[in-house]
């Protein structure tokens, strides 16, 4: 009998930024060859779609992180998004 090799990690764990990322490259990358059906375009586009939000959503909470972390008072102050930072 052949062994499947072990996964790296299980279904139930989260991705990390840098796997989302990666992805989100690999997918771009495969859209700008043109070469893809138009399904699988939609597919991907769709799927890319989703983790560029994802990843902004990361980047958001890092920041909040980073701006209560760096509060020259040693205390942590509420972190506010403006409206520029939502539309995008």
């Amino acid at each position: 009998m052949s062994e499947k090799p072990a996964n790296k990690k299980t279904s139930a764990e989260t991705p990390t930024f840098e796997e989302n990322l990666n992805q989100l490259e690999e997918i771009v990358t495969s859209l700008e060859k043109g070469n893809v059906p138009l399904e699988k375009a939609l597919s991907q586009f769709k799927q890319g779609v989703a983790l560029s939000h994802d990843l902004q959503v990361k980047l958001t909470e890092a920041e909040k992180t980073l701006a209560q972390m760096m509060n020259d008072d040693d205390q942590t102050e509420p972190f506010e998004i403006s409206e520029d930072d939502k539309n995008e």
